[in-house]
């Protein structure tokens, strides 16, 4: 498949079939994300990768904090539903997590989490090429150091997740803005 290709097809998948991926695609994917270009090569990323029981201990952690979060609960009054319980049944339903943590170092926020960006496109095109389907979680940080301190990683700041298995949807494109209207030329 041509990158473009994948590009165009990427989506963001809410719904797995009950089957495992293979270590050696995994791998791929995990290596094309550690293929990305990064900030002065600081190459920040470390994937922890969380299957079964261990994986779904993460999303039970979003479940409590929903449950449990005043935040939550004023998001809730606001009529602005939360993503956290939605996006930990999407963990739970997916065969695979993989957690993307970076070293804490202030002066390198930017460029890390830029850096880490384009690891996880790189990781979700392949993972398109190869008919694998992937969520680009973000609110896994609701729960970083909890999730951070249950896998002896406490020294690490968790950044984001992907969930990949097969998909067991086909959701259409979501809208985009044209091209003429996020862009100005000057010659």
């Amino acid at each position: 498949m041509e990158t473009k290709k994948a590009i165009e097809l990427r989506r963001s998948i809410r719904k797995f079939k009950n089957e495992d991926i293979k270590k050696s695609v995994l791998e791929d994917i995990l290596n094309c994300g550690r293929l990305a270009p990064s900030a002065k090569n600081r190459q920040p990323w470390f994937f922890v990768v969380l299957k079964q029981e261990i994986k779904d201990k993460v999303a039970d952690l979003m479940i409590e904090y929903t449950n449990n979060n005043d935040e939550s609960k004023e998001v809730k009054k606001l009529n602005s539903p939360s993503s956290v319980l939605p996006t930990a049944n999407v963990i739970k339903e997916a065969p695979v997590l993989v957690l993307i943590f970076k070293e804490k170092d202030d002066n390198w926020t930017i460029g890390d989490n830029l850096s880490i960006g384009a690891c996880v496109e790189n990781m979700c095109l392949r993972a398109t090429e190869l008919g694998i389907g992937s969520l680009w979680i973000r609110d896994i940080v609701y729960v970083a150091e909890e999730v951070a301190e249950m896998l002896h990683h406490s020294d690490l700041e968790l950044n984001c997740a992907v969930s990949f298995g097969i998909p067991n949807q086909n959701p259409l494109p979501r809208p985009r803005k044209e091209l003429e209207d996020i862009m100005e030329w000057y010659e």
